[in-house]
């Protein structure tokens, strides 16, 4: 099941179709954040956050958000990710698990390093404020 939801998740990075979040989250799904202290619960917040994730994270230049490793086993996945934020260099994972239907029930983020934190936490709030 978790091949299935990575394999959606990278096509609505790659194409970002209108509704394709709603098809992939679970009602009851949890984001987890690294510059948010709680747990952001709830489908609507999760797109949020999501969303101004994709823009922000997007980088500098065309394809400068890439996927670079990949680990998947039983309900959840592990994504690593490179990118460029403001001229800092971005490293970082999701970690991606599902459901039996093929929802995510939970999406966490790390970044590393420090300025790439930073960064990121300066381009998200943008991207939210912007979207309120």
């Amino acid at each position: 099941m978790i091949d299935d939801v990575v394999a959606r998740w990278h096509r609505y990075m790659d194409e970002r179709t209108p509704g394709a979040l709603d098809e992939l989250l679970a009602d009851d799904v949890v984001f987890l954040s690294p510059v948010v202290f709680t747990p952001q619960e709830g489908k609507a917040v999760t797109r949020r956050y999501l969303e101004a994730a994709a823009v922000a994270l997007a980088g500098e230049g065309p394809g400068a958000f890439r996927y670079t490793k990949q680990v998947a086993a039983g309900d959840t996945a592990v994504l690593e990710f490179e990118t460029s934020v403001g001229g800092r260099y971005v490293n970082g994972v999701d970690i991606i698990r599902c459901d039996d239907a093929g929802r995510i029930v939970e999406f966490r983020v790390m970044l590393r390093p420090l300025q790439a934190i930073q960064a990121v936490h300066e381009a998200m709030g943008r991207q939210l404020t912007a979207g309120s």
